[in-house]
């Protein structure tokens, strides 16, 4: 579905007048244009605000200044420089992507719309963006900002993660999206999401369509889009084991798929006495309980309790309150989580690795009590 509106039309005409006077055209993805930094950008921005995305885009520019030396490049470093940024499967696809860029296209981003549509961790959006940034082809898009304007403006019901709301909305961008001056077009719309047509007190005395916007008209842009259906999220619970030894603690890399995919954990247990009976096989004989907490994931909330324990002989008081002595009537069990350790960390001299947020907050607290 292409752009099919004219550049005259009121809508356009009002949206590319308000671009001209307001909108964003400093950010660092906008210098020197390229369809490499374009792409970095969108991937970077879905689900993550500018103002976050910013210093790791420009990181990411310093230490890969090409799609090849992206290609080239170990998974571990691009998931270590993608650290705190949340959504790891995106740098992986970032990865992928980059190395079919390189091994099929020659290192050249593609410019035709279905084999970009065929790269991994792009969708139709991303696509359009991408090529109507850099070549101002003619396609809409349609990201949340500007899924947000269209439900408000043309007043559609329902939420758009439903099938059936989001084709309605491809249709109303489609309509809308000039088949000029696209690029400025595209990044106005997103303009307007985020910093005019917000999700709660939006600023609409200063929006370009508000003289037609039936939200705005039936002063009702808290109806549009509808919220999520809500769902109480499911509760987990997992024991991060971090055992340290001559100032190096252990870590595992998980596997490349699901929750954290190729990212260094400590490692995890489902049970305070699984996690238990592995130290007691170590010949570890103390261990000590750091204060739980919480990580929520969009689809679940992972409670997470910390125990602290060092591989070489210790000399602790018994009296201490903070260590505990492992219990000798531990039961054996068989379990199905793999606690084999697999690397040591040097707090001192780390290796560029990608680390899951709560390992790395972890990692820093350790090292600051240490």
């Amino acid at each position: 579905m292409l752009a099919q509106a004219s550049v005259d039309s009121l809508f356009a005409r009002s949206v590319l007048t308000w671009y001209d006077r307001f909108g964003r055209k400093l950010l660092p993805w906008q210098q020197d244009k390229t369809l490499y930094k374009v792409w970095l950008s969108e991937i970077m921005l879905q689900q993550t605000q500018v103002t976050t995305v910013i210093p790791y885009f420009e990181r990411f520019i310093k230490t890969f200044p090409t799609i090849i030396a992206l290609a080239n490049s170990p998974l571990d470093e691009v998931l270590h420089l993608w650290t705190g940024l949340g959504y790891y499967a995106r740098a992986r696809n970032l990865h992928k992507t980059a190395q079919t860029i390189r091994d099929q296209y020659s290192g050249q981003f593609p410019t035709d719309f279905e084999q970009v549509l065929q790269l991994a961790g792009i969708g139709r959006s991303t696509a359009g963006a991408v090529l109507s940034s850099c070549l101002n082809a003619p396609y809409p898009i349609l990201d949340g900002n500007v899924k947000r304007v269209l439900s408000r403006y043309f007043a559609v019901e329902g939420w758009t993660g439903e099938k059936i709301v989001e084709n309605r909305l491809w249709q109303l961008s489609s309509q809308v999206t000039p088949t000029e001056r696209v690029a400025d077009f595209n990044q106005a719309m997103m303009d307007i999401g985020s910093m005019v047509c917000t999700r709660t007190n939006p600023k609409c005395n200063l929006c370009p369509v508000k003289i037609d916007c039936q939200a705005n008209l039936m002063e009702s842009w808290n109806r549009y889009p509808a919220k999520k259906p809500k769902k109480t999220l499911p509760e987990r619970k997992s024991y991060f084991l971090i055992l340290s030894d001559n100032g190096k603690v252990a870590l595992e890399q998980r596997e490349s798929k699901g929750i954290w995919g190729g990212l260094y954990c400590f490692p995890q247990f489902q049970t305070k006495d699984s996690l238990l009976i592995y130290l007691k096989k170590l010949g570890v004989q103390y261990y000590r309980e750091g204060e739980s907490f919480r990580h929520t994931f969009s689809h679940f909330h992972l409670d997470i309790y910390p125990i602290y324990a060092q591989l070489q002989p210790i000399h602790i008081k018994t009296q201490s309150t903070d260590w505990k002595i492992i219990k000798e009537n531990l039961v054996e069990y068989e379990s199905s989580v793999s606690s084999a350790v697999k690397y040591w960390y040097d707090l001192k001299n780390p290796d560029s690795i990608g680390l899951a947020t709560p390992v790395k907050n972890l990692l820093i607290q350790f090292q600051r009590e240490k």
